[in-house]
């Protein structure tokens, strides 16, 4: 069992001027952000990825960005020191506030933005594990601290959570040998607070609906890996949501709550080689695994969605990232289409990080010398749900055509766009694809 004690905060401290930041969050006061190199995958960059690729590896995700798309987070790195950095993206143009505190962070240090604009910062040293809350004062970085957690059991490992729904809250897993722990590190009453302990090793993490209730975890128990949904307003009950056959691995990759898409990971129809599928949240129908998803020599993990596109998922925009042996660059794909298409990637991107807004534009967030705050747009063309500008392959390596995807209640493959004010869509309760047959599963 997963064992962490929790340890109160402490008095505010501030590295600024004393003031609670709700007044200088997201203002524009001018600074000049730090000039730094992007950061690489040499090792040293932040984990902050949650995603799961096929081969069963985690990428290092450069950036956080919060639900809603105003704000990102990173450890921007200047000289040899990192620090915590904002961006504020909902504004005309994007920029970036540097948070340095009274010393350089660890390379290992985690950062999620909220929704309010603060930062939040969890740190590790002399075995705990503490959570502040960060905010621009002026030249300086005002500092809240939150608490901490301590996990003395041996072999534990506390991450953070991928941004919650509303922006209120974050959240963190601690695995242990024998099972893991869901925490509320920021947004309680009374600093961090145990919400869940979950038998078996948890990994990913991905939430199912807009209120920040269900979570995704995949749990590893005898040796297979199984998605579940872990309710949080009812005390942590676990009930399973991908068991497509009894000896595959099955995986939670990205979901989106309006439509209820799920990307999900299997080896399934491939026992040993995982293989990237889609299936509905609610369907009684099996995952599907598109053979356009298999790119020779490349791992495609999908980071973003369309939101609000209700009840139509298979027209939903999804972003890939496409790692091959030439470098990364982004894919975009539909359910209801045959192909990915590739994107050149835009120089400095944060590999692994960004975000679809309704009317189908991606954005990347990127950063160089010359542009420390950047965001690459595309637009998804009508009709085909195709991207207009330039689409590049690169390395060479083509997707083919598949044959005629399945679609849930017969959608088209063109994008519709979301009617007037929908309706709040109803969190669908996980229907577990236990006994899916397998013979139709892979189409061409």
């Amino acid at each position: 069992m997963t064992a962490c004690a929790i340890e109160p905060a402490a008095a505010n401290e501030e590295n600024g001027d004393g003031e609670d930041g709700d007044g200088e969050i997201g203002n524009g006061d001018g600074e000049t952000p730090r000039t730094e190199r992007a950061l690489t995958e040499d090792g040293e960059t932040p984990r902050t990825g949650y995603v799961v690729t096929e081969d069963g590896s985690v990428p290092r995700t450069a950036c956080v960005i919060t639900v809603d798309g105003s704000y990102a987070a990173r450890l921007a790195r200047g000289g040899d020191s990192w620090f915590p950095e904002r961006w504020t993206l909902d504004g005309p143009e994007p920029y970036a506030v540097p948070l340095p505190g009274n010393q350089p962070e660890e390379p290992n240090t985690e950062v999620q933005p909220m929704g309010d604009g603060r930062v939040l910062i969890r740190r590790f040293a002399d075995g705990r594990h503490t959570f502040s809350l960060l905010y621009p004062t002026g030249p300086r970085t005002g500092e809240l601290p939150l608490g901490a957690v301590e996990c003395p059991e041996e072999g534990t490992v506390l991450r953070l959570l991928p941004p919650a729904p509303g922006g209120e809250k974050a959240y963190a897993l601690a695995v242990g040998p024998l099972s893991s722990a869901v925490w509320l590190v920021a947004g309680g009453a009374f600093g961090p607070e145990h919400l869940a302990q979950v038998p078996g090793r948890c990994s990913g993490g991905v939430w199912l609906d807009r209120a920040g209730r269900m979570l995704a975890l995949d749990r590893e128990t005898g040796g297979r890996t199984k998605a579940v949904v872990v309710d949080l307003e009812r005390g942590g009950e676990v009930s399973p949501l991908l068991q497509i056959a009894d000896g595959s691995d099955d995986r939670l990759l990205l979901a989106d709550p309006d439509s209820g898409l799920l990307l999900i990971s299997s080896d399934a129809p491939s026992p040993g080689r995982p293989r990237l599928g889609w299936g509905v949240l609610g369907s009684t129908l099996p995952v599907r695994f598109p053979e356009c998803l298999r790119v020779a020599d490349c791992t495609l993990t999908p980071f973003a969605i369309q939101p609000g596109q209700v009840l139509v998922p298979e027209s939903c925009g999804v972003a890939l990232r496409v790692d091959g042996p030439t470098g990364s660059w982004v894919g975009v794909w539909r359910p209801a289409a045959r192909r990915v298409q590739h994107l050149a990637a835009p120089e400095g991107w944060l590999a692994g990080a960004g975000l679809w807004t309704e009317d189908g534009e991606l954005l990347l967030p990127y950063a160089t010398a010359q542009a420390p705050c950047g965001v690459a747009r595309w637009t998804a063309a009508p009709g085909d749900g195709a991207l207009a500008g330039e689409a590049e392959d690169p390395g060479g390596t083509g997707a083919g055509d598949a044959g005629p995807e399945g679609s849930e209640g017969g959608g088209g493959a063109a994008a519709r766009s979301p009617e007037p004010d929908p309706p709040e869509p109803v969190v669908a309760r996980p229907v577990p694809l236990q006994q899916a047959p397998l013979g139709n599963l892979v189409t061409k």
